[in-house]
């Protein structure tokens, strides 16, 4: 007599119709496998009315009447109370002991055992593989070896170090949790529900208090050490000059290296540049030391060009790249089990750079593991008092993105329905991201605008609202902690009391212009340096020797400019101040009118030196932003020209331009306010580089405070972005993704291309798919044999359709494959059941095997299209649902995979 599934899992209660009713009848035994709970999605298949007949199946289901209120998927609602159906929050058919894992409710996803062990996990085991020559790759087991042929390795994308986040799954995964919280009417389920709710603000609410903290701990120390360069403060240690002398010009409590080391009252500039020179040294080496402590390698069975700011120049020490590694050619491997060619391993560090590329592609629903962690926060935050302390040219306001989002990230633990969801912790990481800008610019409503521009994949309404909730979180908590004492959130807040003339529009429009070609150029020189520069051998295997020669030329170039010394947040304070009274000294940057040629010169040599570093600069093995960098060769930029028309409109006062909108009042900036061009054009380069539109004016405007401004900052912004688009159509973080083969796949781009699904499918492969046609069952070696030609093809995230006849009847996805596989006790000797049909006879073997249920692990509606589907479908599917792969059919059987990556891979070569 064949089994059914029952007989199996003894948790799924029998039909009423198959309970013997002789005391006789019934067995007395039950053999119980207990490696896996029920399948809830097979017993809700058993009381389907579409159940049919299949070759060595027997339907066991009783006759039932089909009416018009009956519904496809089995009995009427009320017929189905106490039926397990496939849920998201309850996998298993009972509870207790018998369970091998639990899932939480406020979870909305799988948790695994406490005990549960991946030391046996084949993507362990492969990634550590590392590097393997030919020697190695034949000492290989002939299983590993068969999905390592040739025919794989022309077919990989060489970016699969990221698995991607399902979307689908967590929005369904988050409904069912809700769904389940709401059916509680009483007083405890109403309260719970009601602090559900409540969580999404108390948690953004803490992160823009935790965020604005660290940003406080930042500036307070950065200002304190960067003065170091020059001397230190003899009556108040740990105070920096200003808080020192508190704004007196002469102070004694202030005293410089040279009188310190020579016991003099006189300063001695070649002393003073000596130490200048050691401290900019010291300072660097520190960041980059700790920075270098982040190190991730990537295995080269999981090769990327690089995956940091440093634009595709890294590698790991004493390894060498082979000649045509990148494009593996078949026709080098006609054994079928032929040698692996690997690339080097890559190495990466997460305190490097700003962050905000990588931020971006992980809320694209990517995984970076390690990039928002605790360590990468503690260190980035320590290293960026330094780097910005040191005097490179380079931000603190790029990395507080980062450390916001690393804030965002460590406190989603503190509520199981963001640490458990990925879906929902992304929302969370959006707000975070939102508040690091409104601590970097005082901008609560620029964060919230650089969040949906520029970093968020997803943004729904309640998540625009949390952002700004958190914003104002962070920027209030800011203010009280008043970290300059001026009252002001950051250092380069100022206000413009005049409004400005009509002729002046003509200069706004021709700063866009400049800024846009400045931002482009940039873009294009910083991609030349790295793949000229940061390609020589030495510099690659020791990233510390790039630090020390970008800050001794810092040392040797700024010490001698006054403008070039100054911090870049003062800096672009002082361009972008309108001037109160004439300057009494000869770099002041309010001249009278026979200076104003002098300080021409004097700010022109300042904006070459600053262009230059600050090229050299982005990229090093330090934490460093772009964003105020660029602003300040901007204003750099600005000023000049801004006194060039001052000088114009004072040299020529009656030019019929100036005479009619220029007011009668003498001074130098009665018409023309040099302060106002210098922050337009920081504005427009910073567009330039970022390609940042809506969000940059009103950050601007946020910055001054000048409603009268608006129009000029738009303007500027518009034209810096027309005229940077084209000349270089991408941002610095679109060559970043580039450059790093980043699997980000745009959401606001326009498909143009005719081609169809069919054009970028591959062809079916018996290793890519489990046929259930002559037996549900299905032993594990195979299903493990077939695991494993998905991780040497680098599809982590991919997964392996269900057949039965060619019909596409479910998809099981790697990761759950392989966290079922390695739960087994004894996977040589389990058959595992890959059917979601539960009333079907599955067996006649009484053998020794073990039988276990995969059911709870299967998708049974993976998203599918047909082969002629349009490319543009195609693309709404991955970039609007979020999906990880998607199936094709062909004349309503199964005719292949396309996974994301292959299909970013695609969508890259065909732009």
């Amino acid at each position: 007599m064949p089994r059914s599934i029952s007989s199996y899992f003894p948790n799924i209660p029998p039909d009423e119709d198959q309970i013997p009713t002789d005391p006789a009848d019934r067995p007395t035994s039950i053999s119980i496998s207990r490696t896996a709970p029920p399948s809830p999605a097979a017993f809700r298949r058993s009381h389907s009315l579409l159940s049919e007949s299949h070759t060595r199946y027997e339907s066991l289901d009783t006759p039932l009447e089909v009416g018009e209120t009956t519904s496809l998927l089995g009995k009427s609602q009320e017929n189905q109370k106490g039926t397990l159906r496939r849920s998201y929050t309850n996998l298993s058919g009972g509870s207790g002991a018998e369970i091998p894992f639990r899932h939480s409710l406020l979870a909305g996803s799988l948790r695994r055992s406490r005990h549960h062990s991946r030391a046996n996990s084949q993507t362990i085991r492969f990634s550590r593989r590392g590097s393997l020559d030919a020697d190695q790759a034949d000492s290989l087991v002939a299983s590993a070896k068969d999905g390592m042929t040739a025919s794989f390795l022309d077919e990989r994308t060489w970016y699969d170090q990221f698995t991607s986040t399902d979307w689908v799954h967590d929005s369904i995964a988050d409904g069912a949790r809700l769904r389940e919280l709401r059916m509680r009417k009483d007083v405890r389920g109403r309260l719970l529900a009601w602090f559900d709710g409540a969580q999404g603000w108390i948690l953004v609410a803490v992160i823009g208090c935790i965020t604005a903290a660290l940003a406080y701990f930042v500036d307070v120390t950065e200002d304190f050490v960067f003065d170091l360069k020059e001397g230190f403060c003899t009556t108040q240690w740990f105070h920096s000059r200003q808080s020192c002398c508190l704004g007196e010009s002469n102070c004694g409590a202030w005293r410089p290296w040279s009188r310190m080391l020579r016991s003099s009252e006189t300063d001695n500039q070649g002393v003073d540049f000596v130490m200048f020179m050691f401290w900019v040294l010291f300072l660097s080496v520190i960041s980059c030391f700790l920075t270098l402590l982040t190190k991730t390698v990537v295995p080269s069975s999981i090769s990327l060009t690089t995956l940091d700011e440093n634009l595709g120049a890294s590698s790991s020490r004493g390894t060498k790249r082979n000649d045509g590694a990148d494009s593996p050619d078949p026709a080098d491997h006609p054994q079928p089990y032929g040698p692996i060619r690997t690339r080097p391993d890559m190495v990466y560090y997460s305190a490097a750079g700003s962050g905000v590329a990588e931020v971006k592609v992980i809320n694209s629903g990517f995984v970076l593991h390690g990039y928002l962690g605790f360590k990468t926060l503690v260190i980035k935050t320590i290293a960026l008092v330094f780097s910005v302390s040191s005097g490179l040219s380079l931000g603190k306001e790029g990395p507080y993105v980062h450390i916001a989002t690393c804030v965002g990230n460590i406190c989603c633990r503190l509520f199981a329905k963001y640490s458990h969801n990925d879906g929902k912790r992304r929302e969370v990481l959006s707000a975070s991201a939102a508040s690091g800008v409104a601590v970097a610019f005082g901008a609560p409503i620029g964060g919230v605008l650089f969040s949906l521009e520029e970093v968020s994949y997803y943004f729904p309404p309640k998540t625009l609202f949390r952002t700004f909730f958190c914003c104002i979180a962070a920027a209030l908590s800011l203010k009280f902690l008043n970290p300059y004492g001026t009252g002001k959130i950051v250092l380069f807040q100022v206000r413009y009391l005049g409004d400005w003339e009509l002729f002046e529009m003509a200069i706004f429009i021709f700063l866009g212009v400049l800024g846009g070609v400045l931002g482009a150029l940039f873009i294009k020189a910083s991609s030349l340096w790295a793949r000229s520069f940061r390609r020589i051998p030495i510099i690659k295997r020791w990233p510390m020797l790039e630090v020390v020669l970008v800050a001794l030329l810092t040392g040797v170039t700024s010490f001698w400019n006054r403008y070039t010394k100054l911090p870049v947040s003062e800096l672009l304070f002082e361009l972008a101040s309108p001037c109160k009274r004439e300057s009494t000294s000869r770099t002041g940057l309010c001249p009278g009118e026979d200076g104003i040629g002098e300080i021409i010169s004097y700010l022109l040599v300042a904006f070459v030196i600053k262009s230059l570093l600050t090229v050299v600069t982005f990229g090093i093995k330090l934490p460093a932003g772009i964003y105020v960098p660029s602003m300040v060769v901007g204003g750099l930029m600005g000023r000049i020209v801004g006194h060039v028309a001052q000088y114009l409109v004072v040299k020529y006062p009656s030019f019929f331009l100036f005479g009619s909108s220029c007011p009668a009042t003498s001074g130098m900036e009665s018409c023309v306010t040099p302060g106002v061009y210098a922050m337009v054009a920081a504005g427009a380069t910073m567009c330039g580089v970022t390609r940042l539109s809506v969000t940059l004016a009103v950050i601007l405007f946020e910055l001054t405070g000048s409603l009268d401004h608006v129009l000029p900052f738009s303007l500027a912004v518009l034209c810096a972005k027309w005229t940077a688009d084209a000349i270089e159509p991408r941002s610095i973080y679109d060559l970043l993704t580039d450059m790093n083969s980043y699997p980000f796949l745009d959401n606001k781009i326009q498909v143009v291309s005719d081609a169809a699904l069919g054009d970028i499918v591959r062809p079916v492969r018996k290793s890519r798919v489990i046929d259930i046609s002559d037996s549900p069952f299905v032993a594990a070696t195979e299903l493990r044999s077939k695991l494993q030609n998905l991780l040497v093809a680098g599809e982590l995230d991919s997964g392996l359709p269900i057949l039965r006849d060619n019909i596409l009847t479910g998809l099981i996805p790697a990761p759950e494959l392989e966290f079922a596989l390695d739960d087994l006790e004894d996977e040589d000797n389990t058959l595992c059941l890959m059917a979601l049909d539960a009333s079907s006879v599955l067996s006649d073997d009484e053998g020794e095997s073990d039988h276990v249920n995969f059911g709870q692990y299967i998708d049974p509606a993976p998203i599918s299209l047909d082969i002629h589907s349009p490319i543009d479908l195609v693309y709404q599917c991955f970039a609007k649902l979020g999906l990880r792969y998607l199936c094709v059919l062909q004349n309503g059987q199964y005719a292949g995979l396309v996974h994301k990556k292959a299909f970013v891979k695609f969508m890259k070569e065909n732009e």
